[in-house]
């Protein structure tokens, strides 16, 4: 749990699901966390890589995968915020709520990352202010889903219309922030969306090329920078 908590997001969704079974595990799941300790065993010299040189965007991803969890009609939430272009936060979560559509829960997962969102960016500005660093406005946080119709429902806000009007009112807390420019909403390609790592098991040349842009590096692979690896 600490490593998927804190230092290795690659396994993030993995523990998560097991974790669901702590309580009368089976077989099945005694191997599943055998596989995770080999897989972590043979990666040990693997870590998030922050170079010096590096850009202070910071960006995020969202994602959700619907009926992730049949037993209960419950979805899966995934989220990451990098800075410059590593990791800094992420979390893979059973949604609490169960999901209408995948509309549905893709409103759900986006207003737990702009949860998240507003709390890194508090954390930000109060070390900004500790260290006395120049506090211009900061500009909003882009934030990337894949799903057309949740990003053209929270720019709209929300609308009572057969589809949504049974969607509390409270997750379009994504709208008010976008208009008070803390957060910005933008498309991408699901392929290229990161928080796909946390919401679905993904084939072995996804799952190495996501791992390779949320930052993580084998120490041999990673360059000499100001002469410090």
């Amino acid at each position: 749990m600490y490593l998927a908590n804190y230092t290795r997001p690659d396994i993030a969704f993995a523990v998560n699901l097991l974790a669901r079974y702590s309580s009368s595990p089976t077989r099945r799941h005694r191997n599943g966390v055998k596989q995770i300790l080999c897989y972590v065993k043979g990666i040990m010299n693997m870590g998030l890589f922050y170079p010096n040189d590096s850009k202070i965007d910071q960006m995020g991803y969202a994602d959700a995968g619907y009926l992730s969890y049949p037993h209960n009609g419950r979805s899966q939430t995934g989220y990451l915020f990098t800075c410059g272009g590593t990791s800094i936060l992420w979390r893979s979560v059973k949604q609490t709520i169960t999901a209408t559509s995948p509309n549905h829960a893709e409103i759900l997962a986006l207003h737990k990352t702009s949860r998240e969102c507003v709390w890194l960016r508090s954390i930000i500005q109060h070390v900004q202010q500790t260290c006395g660093l120049s506090l211009g406005k900061m500009k909003p946080t882009t934030t990337y889903e894949d799903n057309s119709a949740c990003i053209a429902q929270l720019k709209e806000g929300y609308i009572k219309g057969d589809r949504t009007k049974h969607i509390l009112t409270k997750l379009f807390f994504t709208h008010d922030l976008q208009i008070n420019g803390d957060v910005e909403i933008q498309k991408i390609r699901s392929c290229e969306n990161l928080a796909n790592l946390f919401t679905k098991s993904l084939s072995r040349r996804t799952f190495e090329q996501l791992v390779h842009k949320i930052g993580l590096r084998h120490l041999d692979d990673v360059s000499l920078h100001d002469g410090e690896k």
